[in-house]
C-alpha cells in the first residue's frame, strides 16, 4: 500500500466534529513552554474551508481588542488537540471574508440555524 495512502487512513481515525463556514468554535491548542504543553484556546468564527478529506484546512476569526485576528489551522494537525463547536451558524457564502471589513458585534454575530427556526423568517 502507498505511504501516503496509510498515514492519512491513520490520521482520520482522529474524532472531528461537523465544521461549517459560519460556525462559532474553539479550538483548543497545544504550546510548548519549556519542557511543558498548555493549552491555548483561540475561538472565532469559521470564515472560510479550504481542501478535502486529511488535507482540510479551515480559517477562524476573532477580533481581540478591536484588532482582527485570523488562523489557519489543519484540521489533522498534531498542534489541535480538540475543537469545540459553540454555535452553528447560518450563512448563504462560502466565504466570509466580508467580516474582514465589519466592526463590533457586525463582525462576530453571525445568525444561528435555532435563532431562524423560532423567528420563522429573516
Amino acid at each position: 500500500m502507498d505511504m501516503i495512502k496509510m498515514i492519512e487512513d491513520d490520521l482520520q481515525n482522529k474524532k472531528i466534529p461537523k465544521l461549517n463556514v459560519g460556525d462559532t468554535v474553539k479550538v483548543m491548542t497545544k504550546i510548548p513552554e519549556g519542557d511543558k504543553v498548555r493549552l491555548h484556546p483561540f475561538e472565532g468564527v469559521i470564515i472560510s474551508k479550504k481542501g478535502s478529506g486529511t488535507r482540510m484546512s479551515f480559517t477562524v476569526r476573532k477580533v481581540s481588542y478591536g484588532e482582527g485576528i485570523e488562523r489557519i489551522f489543519s484540521i489533522y494537525s498534531p498542534v489541535i488537540e480538540r475543537i469545540d463547536v459553540l454555535r452553528r451558524g447560518k450563512v448563504q457564502r462560502a466565504k466570509l471574508f466580508y467580516l474582514r471589513g465589519k466592526i463590533g458585534k457586525k463582525a462576530t454575530k453571525i445568525e444561528s440555524v435555532e435563532e431562524k427556526d423560532i423567528t420563522g423568517g429573516k
